[in-house]
C-alpha cells in the first residue's frame, strides 16, 4: 500500500501519542480511584480483564438483531466448538441485519449462557433461564419490560422514589410515571421496613398490571416469595429489579428472585463488577420472545457488542469462589459500617442493613448553627476530604435537593481489601466529618440552597487519615504523587520547598477574593507593585505576614497575584487560601453565611518558575519581619504596623478583632425628604398620550397615561400579542470606569462580578439599617460600563444616595464608621442633557409578539438575528433602522418575551410611532400604567412602596425575592442589619384571587383574615387578571401562606365604620363590615397559569 499515513498516525498509535490530553485525564481518574475511598453503592471496580474485553475490536462491529436461536440454547462447551458453530453459521446465517458478525454471536451467547449459569438455583436450571444482554442501561432494560408487558395507561406498583425506589419504578419525573398509572408503596412509618400486608392491600385496591420489587436505597433484602404471592393473587406480573444486589444474589449473599419473579432485570456494573449495561431474565420462553422484540427493534438499534465481551468475562468471574467470598465480605463490611456509625451516635434510615450499603440519616446530626445538615453539602465536604458518597432522599423527605440521607456502600472498598477494622475507621472519619460541619442555607431562585463549612484544622486531620487509609488499600494504579489541583492536603502540597514560599493566586475573582483574605488593600495595587499584609484566622490571629505582588492579568483576563510567605507558615497559608477559595472553610465563627469571593486557583511556585511571571523585585525586597508574627493578635499587629491594614475597605477575614482600633468619627446618616409641591413632570411622549387618551393621572411625580382602551383589553394584549409602555419616567443612571464594579458591589445586594457584559441582573439598595432604598435593574453593557434603571418615584433619592456614597459624604455602617469607597466610580444621569448623545429613555415592549415586531423594523438579516439571539435578561446595542437602541430582554410584566428599549429622547416619539405602526399586524396596543400594574401583580412581582419597603417595611426576603440579596457576599451596605431583621421576620408576600366576580377591589392595607377568623396580614396590591377576576398580593404571616387556603378580605370603607360589639344588639339599618372570599395562589404563576394567559386552556374558575 502506498498510503499508510492514517494507519501509522492514528489506527496503530497509542492514546498518549494521539490525544495526550485524554490520556492525562484517564491517568488522573485512575489516581482518583486509588487515592479516594469510594463508597457509592452503585459503583465497583471492573477487573482489568473486563475492561480489556470492553476496549476490544468488537467496538468496531454493528450487529442489529440477535444471534442464531440455536446458539442461545447450547451449553458453553458446544458454544466454543468453533468448527461446529461456524459451519452452522455459514449454512444458516443468523437473525442479524448485518454480516460480518461471525464472532459477535460467540460473545453474546457466552454472556447469555454464563448469566443463566450464575443465576441458576434450586428452583430453576440455567437451561430454563432466558437472557437478553443487549439493554444499554438499567433504565433501558426496565423500559423494555414495560413495553413487553404493559399498555400505556396501565397501573403499575413500585416503591416510592423518596423512600428507596428507582426513577423507573413510577417516578413522576420518569417515563414510567408519565405513561402509566402508578401506585407507590413505601416503608412502615413505625418500623422503617416494608410491610407486606400494606403492600398486599395496595395491590388489592389498585389491581396493577405489574408489580416492581427492587430498590436503590432501601437497605433490607426483600422477601421475593411474598412479593410473588401478592402478584399472583392480583394477577400481576412481578418484575424484580436487582440492579444493586445482582452480584450478591449470584453468590447467595442476597435472595435470588430467579424462579420466583416473572421477570428479572439488573445492571452489570454494580455488585456484578462488570461493564456498564444491563440484562433481562425470565423463565417464561414466550415472555422472553416479547422482551427480545421490546429491546430490539422496540427500544434500541444496534447493540454495543464490545459490552457482550465484557459481560461474558464478568459473569465468568462471578461464578468463581473468590467472587462469592468477596460478596459475603461486602455484606460483612456493610454491617461493620452500620455498627461503626450507630456506635458513634449517628442514626441510620431504615434502622440498619443486611445488604451491601447503609443509609446515614443526617437528622441525627445536631449542628451548632441549628440548621439541618442536608445531604448535598455533607457529601461535597466528604468528597473533598477523600470519601466519595452520594446524597439521597430518605423516608420523610419531599424534595430531592433537600435530601437528608447519605448512601454509603462497601463494594469498592471491599474489592480493595478493606476489612471490618478498616471500615470502622472509615465510619469514624465519616462521623468526624458530618458532626463538625456547620450547616446553613441560602435562598436561591429555585428555593433553599443547603451549604456547610468546616474548621480547616479538623478538615486537614480527616484528609490525612483518609489518605493513609487509601494508601494502605490495594489499587490497580499506584499513587503517582500528583499534587494540586488534583490531590492535596496539609504537608503534601506537591510544590516547591523554596524559602521564601511563593504562591500564585489567580482567577476571575482573585482581586476581590484575595482582598477579602488579607488585611491590606491589594485590590488597589497597580501591576508590578507589592504590599505587606497579614492573613488572619477566624479568631483574628495571624497565620503569617505576607507580601502580595500584583501581576498582569493572563490571556483570559483573569486576575493574578504572587504571595510571598515565611517557610514555617507556608503550608498552612497554602491550605488556608485553597480552603477559602473552595468555599467550605469556616473563617468567621459569627457569620457562617459569608464566603470569600472565588473560586481561586492557588498554585505553589518555585522562585525560578515565578520569575517568568514578571519582575519580582518588589515582592522579594519587601520587609515583612520575622515569621514569628504567626499566632499574634490583630490588635497587637495593628499597633506595631498600622500601614499593613486597610480598615476602610468593606471586608477582610478577622476584621472583627479590630473593632476598637477603628476611627470612631462618624459621617452623617443619609436622609432624604421628597420636595413638597414639586411640579409634575412630563415625558417626551406626553403630547402623544394627550392626543390619544383622556386618562392621564399623576404617578410618582409624573403625568402618565393610565389606560387607552381599558385595563383588561390592554392587559390581554400584553399576554397574547404585545403592549407598548411609556416607562420613560423611570430613572436611568450609568456607572463607569475601572472601579465601577467595586463600587456597585459595595452598594448592591447582588453580586456584580457574576454577570458578564451583555447580561443584566436585579438587585437592591439598602441603607445602613438594612431598609430598602430601592430595587433596580443593572445592565452590564461592557466590562466597566453599567446602566442602572431605578423606580421613577425614587430616582432623585437614589441619585443622591449613590453620589453621597461614591463621594464619601455619608455613613455606610453604624458599627464601622470609617468604612469608605476607596476608589470612586464615574456616575452619570443618562436622562440629564449633560449626557448628550448618550442620553437614554426607557420604553417597554412586552408580550409574545414583541420579538417579531422589533425584527420587522429592519431588513438587515444580521440585526434580526442579533435581536433573536438576545437571551432572557440579556442586553445588546444595535442600530434598528434609523434608531440607535440599547435592547434588553427584561420587563416588569412576567412575560417570557419582552424588551426594555433604551432610546435617545430625540428619537423617542418617532420610535414609539414606528413600533405601533410595525406592530399593527401583530395586535400591538399602546398600554397604560394600569395594565403595567395588573400584569406585574398577576406575575407576583413586587412594587416599591407596596410589596417592598412602604408602610409595612417589607424586605426582599419578605417579598419572596431573597435570592437577590446574596448573603454569601461578605459585605454590602446594610447586610448586618438586614440579617438581624430577617431573624425576626414572620411574614411574607402571597398572591390571592377573589373567589367571586363583581366584588369590590381591595385596597392597600385591607385586612386579610384566615378561615379561623384570625387576622393574618394586609393587602398590598390588587388588580384584574386575564379573566377580569381580581387578583392581588398581600403581606401575611408565613405560617398561613399556603397555596389553596381560603381566606377573607375586609374591604375597609373610607370612613371608619362604628360597629356594635354585641351583635345581638343589632337593629335594622345598623352596618357591619363584610368580607369577600379569596384563595391563596402559588407565589408565582406556574406553567398552567402562564398557558392560560395565552388562552391555551380553559379559564380558571372565579
Amino acid at each position: 500500500m502506498s498510503n499508510r499515513e492514517y494507519w501509522e498516525t492514528y489506527l496503530g498509535a497509542d492514546l498518549g501519542v494521539v490525544d495526550p490530553d485524554i490520556d492525562a485525564i484517564i491517568d488522573f481518574e485512575e489516581e482518583r480511584q486509588a487515592r479516594k475511598l469510594i463508597m457509592i453503592p452503585s459503583e465497583s471496580l471492573a477487573p482489568l480483564a473486563v475492561r480489556q474485553a470492553l476496549g476490544s475490536v468488537f467496538n468496531n462491529v454493528y450487529a442489529e438483531g440477535y444471534p442464531p436461536l440455536r446458539m442461545t440454547r447450547d451449553d458453553e462447551d458446544l458454544l466454543l466448538d468453533y468448527p461446529h458453530q461456524l459451519a452452522y453459521y455459514r449454512r444458516y446465517a443468523d437473525r442479524r441485519f448485518y454480516k460480518g458478525v461471525d464472532y459477535v454471536h460467540f460473545v453474546e451467547t457466552l454472556a447469555q449462557r454464563r448469566a443463566a449459569l450464575i443465576f441458576a438455583n434450586e428452583r430453576v436450571s440455567d437451561k430454563n433461564i432466558y437472557v437478553n444482554v443487549q439493554p444499554l442501561s438499567g433504565a433501558a432494560a426496565n423500559l423494555s419490560v414495560y413495553d413487553a408487558i404493559c399498555e400505556t395507561g396501565d397501573t403499575v406498583m413500585g416503591m416510592d422514589l423518596f423512600q428507596g425506589g428507582h426513577l423507573t419504578h413510577g417516578s413522576e419525573f420518569n417515563f414510567s410515571g408519565k405513561r402509566f398509572k402508578v401506585a407507590s408503596y413505601g416503608v412502615n412509618k413505625a418500623t422503617g421496613k416494608l410491610d407486606y400486608d400494606e403492600i398486599r392491600d395496595l395491590a388489592r385496591t389498585h389491581r396493577p398490571k405489574m408489580i416492581i420489587a427492587g430498590f436503590t436505597s432501601y437497605t433490607w433484602a426483600p422477601d421475593w416469595k411474598l412479593f410473588a404471592e401478592i402478584a399472583r393473587e392480583v394477577g400481576a406480573v412481578l418484575l424484580a429489579d436487582i440492579s444493586h444486589a445482582a452480584g450478591m444474589a449470584t453468590a447467595g449473599a442476597y435472595p435470588n428472585p430467579v424462579g420466583l419473579a416473572d421477570v428479572i432485570t439488573c445492571t452489570t456494573h454494580k455488585t456484578l463488577c462488570g461493564p456498564r449495561g444491563a440484562i433481562i431474565m425470565t423463565t417464561d420462553e414466550d415472555l422472553g420472545k416479547r422482551i427480545d422484540l421490546a429491546v430490539f427493534p422496540g427500544e434500541q438499534g444496534g447493540p454495543h457488542t464490545q459490552k457482550f465481551a465484557g459481560m461474558a468475562v464478568a459473569f465468568k468471574i462471578a461464578g468463581t469462589d473468590a467472587f462469592k467470598r468477596m460478596m459475603y465480605r461486602i455484606k460483612e463490611n456493610a454491617a461493620a459500617l452500620s455498627n461503626g456509625l450507630t456506635r458513634r451516635g449517628l442514626k441510620l434510615a431504615y434502622g440498619g442493613t443486611d445488604t451491601h450499603f447503609c443509609m446515614l440519616d443526617l437528622n441525627s446530626c445536631k449542628s451548632k448553627t441549628g440548621a439541618p445538615l442536608r445531604g448535598e453539602p455533607a457529601v461535597r465536604i466528604l468528597d473533598m476530604a477523600g470519601i466519595v458518597a452520594n446524597k439521597n432522599t430518605i423516608p420523610g423527605d419531599t424534595l430531592t435537593a433537600l435530601g437528608m440521607g447519605i448512601r454509603l456502600g462497601t463494594p469498592w472498598l471491599t474489592q480493595r481489601g478493606f476489612g471490618t477494622a478498616e471500615i470502622d475507621r472509615v465510619a469514624g472519619l465519616i462521623h468526624k466529618t458530618v458532626t463538625n460541619i456547620q450547616p446553613f442555607s441560602y435562598t436561591g431562585l429555585s428555593g433553599e440552597l443547603p451549604r456547610g463549612k468546616i474548621d480547616l484544622d479538623i478538615f486537614e486531620e480527616i484528609k490525612a487519615e483518609v489518605a493513609e487509609l487509601a494508601a494502605a488499600g490495594a489499587a490497580e494504579t499506584p499513587n503517582r504523587g500528583t499534587g494540586y489541583p488534583h490531590f492535596f492536603g496539609l504537608g503534601e502540597q506537591g510544590g516547591s520547598n523554596s524559602d521564601p514560599g511563593l504562591v500564585l493566586v489567580s482567577g476571575d475573582r482573585a482581586a476581590p477574593g484575595l482582598n477579602q483574605i488579607v488585611t491590606a488593600d491589594v485590590a488597589g495595587l497597580k501591576v508590578g507593585r507589592a504590599t505587606v499584609a497579614y492573613m488572619l484566622d477566624p479568631d483574628g490571629r495571624a497565620l503569617d505576614a505576607v507580601v502580595v505582588l500584583r501581576l498582569a492579568a493572563d490571556e483570559y483576563g483573569r486576575d493574578r497575584y504572587l504571595v510571598r510567605t515565611h517557610r514555617p507558615n507556608h503550608d498552612r497559608v497554602l491550605s488556608w487560601l485553597r480552603g477559602l477559595g473552595d468555599g467550605y472553610t469556616l473563617f468567621d465563627r459569627k457569620d457562617v453565611l459569608a464566603k470569600v469571593e472565588g473560586p481561586l486557583v492557588v498554585v505553589e511556585m518555585a522562585q525560578d518558575e515565578a520569575a517568568g511571571l514578571g519582575d519580582l523585585t518588589a515582592l522579594l525586597q519587601a520587609d515583612t519581619g520575622q515569621a514569628d508574627s504567626a499566632g499574634r493578635s490583630a490588635p497587637e499587629l495593628f499597633r506595631a504596623s498600622p500601614e499593613r491594614f486597610e480598615l476602610r475597605k468593606p471586608y477582610f477575614v478577622g476584621q472583627h478583632a479590630l473593632a476598637e482600633a477603628r476611627e470612631q468619627t462618624a459621617l452623617p446618616v443619609f436622609h432624604w425628604e421628597e420636595p413638597e409641591n414639586a411640579p409634575l413632570k412630563r415625558t417626551v411622549l406626553y403630547d402623544w398620550h394627550k392626543a390619544h387618551t383622556r386618562h392621564i393621572v399623576p404617578f410618582a411625580g409624573w403625568e402618565m397615561p393610565v389606560w387607552y382602551t381599558g385595563v383588561l383589553d390592554e392587559h390581554n394584549a400584553v399576554r397574547r400579542a404585545a403592549g407598548l409602555f411609556d416607562v420613560s419616567h423611570m430613572g436611568v443612571f450609568e456607572a463607569t470606569g475601572p472601579h465601577a464594579e467595586e463600587f456597585l458591589d459595595l452598594v448592591l445586594t447582588n453580586y456584580v462580578r457574576w454577570y458578564a457584559p451583555g447580561e443584566s441582573f436585579y438587585s437592591y439598595l439598602l441603607d445602613v439599617d438594612g431598609n430598602v432604598i430601592d430595587d433596580l435593574l443593572i445592565y452590564r453593557r461592557a466590562k466597566d460600563n453599567f446602566q442602572i434603571v431605578v423606580n421613577a418615584s425614587n430616582a432623585d433619592k437614589d441619585w443622591a444616595w449613590l453620589n453621597a456614597v461614591n463621594n464619601g459624604e455619608v455613613l455606610l455602617d453604624r458599627n464601622r464608621p470609617d468604612l469608605r469607597v476607596l476608589r470612586p466610580a464615574t456616575l452619570r444621569n443618562l436622562k440629564d442633557p449633560s449626557s448628550g448623545p448618550d442620553m437614554r429613555l426607557d420604553l417597554a415592549l412586552q408580550g409574545p409578539a414583541s420579538m417579531r415586531i422589533l425584527q420587522s423594523l429592519t431588513d438587515d438579516v444580521r440585526v434580526k438575528e442579533q435581536i433573536g439571539r438576545v437571551p432572557r435578561t440579556g442586553v445588546t446595542h444595535c442600530l434598528l433602522g434609523e434608531f440607535d437602541l440599547v435592547i434588553a430582554r427584561t420587563g416588569y410584566t412576567g412575560e417570557d418575551i419582552g424588551y426594555e428599549l433604551f432610546v435617545h429622547p430625540d428619537q423617542a416619539v418617532a420610535f414609539w410611532e414606528a413600533l405601533l405602526e410595525a406592530g399593527k399586524p401583530y395586535g400591538i396596543q399602546p398600554t397604560g400604567l394600569a395594565a403595567r400594574d395588573s400584569t406585574r401583580t398577576e406575575a407576583g412581582l413586587p412594587l416599591y412602596g407596596h410589596e417592598l419597603a412602604g408602610h409595612f417595611n417589607i424586605s426582599p426576603a419578605g417579598a419572596r425575592f431573597a435570592a437577590y440579596a446574596k448573603l454569601h457576599k461578605p459585605y454590602f451596605i446594610g447586610r448586618e442589619a438586614y440579617l438581624a431583621k430577617e431573624k425576626e421576620r414572620t411574614m411574607e408576600v402571597a398572591r390571592f384571587r377573589m373567589k367571586e366576580r363583581g366584588v369590590r377591589m381591595p385596597k392597600t392595607g385591607d385586612p386579610v383574615v384566615n378561615k379561623k377568623g384570625q387576622a393574618m396580614g394586609w393587602v398590598t396590591s390588587a388588580a384584574v387578571d386575564v379573566d377580569g377576576v381580581i387578583l392581588g398580593l398581600a403581606y401575611v404571616q408565613s405560617r398561613y401562606a399556603k397555596p389553596g387556603d381560603e381566606n377573607s378580605i375586609f374591604n375597609l370603607p373610607a370612613k371608619p365604620l362604628v360597629e356594635k360589639d354585641n351583635k345581638a344588639e343589632l337593629q335594622p339599618g345598623d352596618k357591619i363590615a363584610l368580607s369577600d372570599a379569596a384563595t391563596l395562589l402559588p407565589r408565582f404563576p406556574d406553567k398552567v397559569e402562564r398557558a392560560h394567559w395565552r388562552g391555551n386552556i380553559a379559564p380558571a374558575p372565579a
